[in-house]
């Protein structure tokens, strides 16, 4: 072991990304370069050309493309396109329904999706307009969607998810039930924002009831059903236990596809476009994982990972201060990183502290997932605020936007102090699949 070798680099690490050297590179760079000097260029290599395939052929990571090329067919095959129209609908007599009818279409394309980014990138495209020509505040109706756009990560199926219940070892399945309550519960918080908003400031939020009178509500309703069933298809098969989380997306995808052909709107460039983003996508999202199970492995080595872990246990940290410190670390390196990225770069750090602890790693994954996903939203680097500024600036700035998340980021913290408080708003549904 070269405990000093392992913090310098540990170092290097985040002096590379402050460099904005991209993370897979630094961390393949530092982890092969880190076992070179402490086993020998053999070893190096062998690490190097064995963990490509020994992480990527792993059965449960193969949700991950089956997964997204269900949300990019359900997509661009059009199967998303009236969830906002049908939320419209059934929330027209509520104050504040057109931004509640976001949240709920976000929800929706959440469960069919995984992205946060998408997820924003496509519920802003159709209701941002919407919302300011009916009077919204354009920063309160951007900011809406980009906090919005997070649930995108929560509900199932989540990409981060699958990428942490492989890295963790821990049920992919447990923690999807997991990532529903706190997405849901992420939805709701949303939602009371809005309805107090709509209350106290009609000045944001004009008084006057959603307009739907141009819609049909009979073929608005029934222009939904197929994304209903292929919800009902993913999430009945998941809780039933009929299949595991890794077979739910190959049934997804395919259901997509199925549906998106008799619905006659399958053509060869849909096809093409789909599967195009999910292969640029797994690609980008592998190489990160390989280099974070070879950072993994170099730290291992190095023995800074038993350094740290041992560190915690001999402070005495108590479950609160415990909870506290990692939020802290992720709510500032959400500042400044993208998630898959801030989470593989602390997980081979935190996993051996949470297992000396005894701390449950299906919550923590959720619990991960949903601080991740408040960086999404945080300045300087908030990258669905950036999404919506780009798909909606013409109504507001990107000063603006950030302003128009403030609510929602003081509802996502006490989501997340409900959670350390209460865990069983994330295992209780887990606990219902033993």
């Amino acid at each position: 072991m070269n405990v000093t070798l392992g913090l310098i680099g540990l170092a290097i690490l985040f002096v590379l990304l402050g460099l904005q050297v991209p993370i897979a590179i630094a961390m393949i760079a530092v982890s092969f370069v880190g076992v070179w000097v402490m086993l020998g260029l053999g070893p190096a290599i062998g690490v190097l050309a064995n963990t490509p395939y020994e992480f990527i052929a792993s059965w449960t990571l193969s949700a991950v493309p089956m997964f997204l090329l269900m949300g990019f067919v359900a997509f661009h095959g059009g199967l998303t396109a009236g969830l906002f129209d049908a939320a419209k609908v059934g929330l027209r007599k509520v104050p504040g329904g057109l931004g509640i009818a976001a949240i709920v279409a976000c929800s929706g394309f959440a469960s069919v999706c995984g992205s946060s980014l998408a997820t924003a990138a496509s519920l802003g495209r159709i209701a941002i307009p919407e919302m300011v020509r009916a009077g919204y505040k354009p920063s309160f109706a951007t900011g809406a969607l980009a906090a919005g756009g997070t649930i995108g990560a929560l509900i199932p199926p989540s990409i981060l998810m699958i990428i942490y219940g492989v890295f963790a070892e821990t049920s992919v399945t447990s923690v999807f039930m997991g990532g529903i309550a706190v997405g849901l519960f992420t939805a709701l918080s949303y939602v009371i924002v809005i309805l107090l908003v709509a209350w106290l400031r009609k000045d944001i939020i004009p008084a006057e009831p959603v307009g739907v009178e141009h819609l049909d509500t009979r073929k608005v309703m029934l222009a939904v059903w197929p994304i209903l069933v292929l919800i009902a298809l993913v999430f009945g098969g998941l809780f039933s236990g009929l299949f595991t989380a890794t077979e739910a997306g190959a049934v997804g995808a395919a259901g997509a596809l199925g549906l998106v052909v008799i619905t006659g709107r399958m053509s060869w460039a849909v096809l093409r476009q789909s599967v195009l983003e999910t292969l640029v996508t797994c690609a980008s999202l592998f190489i990160i994982g390989v280099g974070a199970v070879m950072f993994t492995r170099f730290l291992g080595l190095s023995g800074v990972a038993g350094l740290i872990s041992g560190a915690v246990q001999g402070s005495d940290l108590n479950y609160f201060q415990l909870m506290f410190v990692i939020v802290l670390i992720y709510l500032v390196l959400g500042m400044f990183m993208e998630p898959f990225g801030a989470m593989l770069v602390t997980l081979p750090v935190l996993l051996p502290v949470l297992q000396a602890q005894d701390i449950n790693l299906v919550w923590f994954g959720v619990f991960v997932v949903k601080l991740l996903e408040i960086g999404m939203i945080t300045p300087p680097l908030g990258m669905n605020v950036f999404v919506i500024r780009n798909v909606a600036g013409q109504y507001a700035s990107l000063t603006d936007v950030f302003k128009g998340v403030t609510l929602f980021l003081a509802a996502d913290l006490v989501v997340v102090v409900a959670v350390v408080l209460f865990p069983d708003i994330v295992l209780f549904l887990p606990s219902l699949l033993r």
